[in-house]
């Protein structure tokens, strides 16, 4: 069993509300849910006004197939989010 995971780190600059960030973050949430079949969640930064850092993971039998959903995950988030990416890591674990 191969777990795959995603870390991101986010800045939404022009966010003038926790409730607008929030409403951003669940979207995204979603998206990368029903898209890719991860699980993800914002997993720190939840009170902060211009910062989310939401994690993704996947559940698989080989780490080259997991390390590629993980990239198609940042490609969209990159190319969806209205904001910059601040941080990515991405790795695998056997179990």
């Amino acid at each position: 069993m191969v777990i795959s995971m995603i870390q991101l780190i986010i800045e939404l600059p022009d966010i003038g509300s926790i409730k607008e960030k929030r409403r951003i973050v669940n979207s995204l949430r979603e998206k990368l849910r029903v898209r890719f079949k991860i699980s993800v969640a914002e997993v720190d930064l939840q009170d902060s006004l211009r910062f989310s850092q939401i994690g993704g993971a996947v559940v698989s039998n080989s780490k080259q197939y997991g390390e590629q959903v993980m990239m198609k995950v940042l490609n969209f988030v990159e190319n969806e989010v209205p904001g910059r990416i601040q941080d990515v890591q991405i790795r695998s674990e056997i179990y």
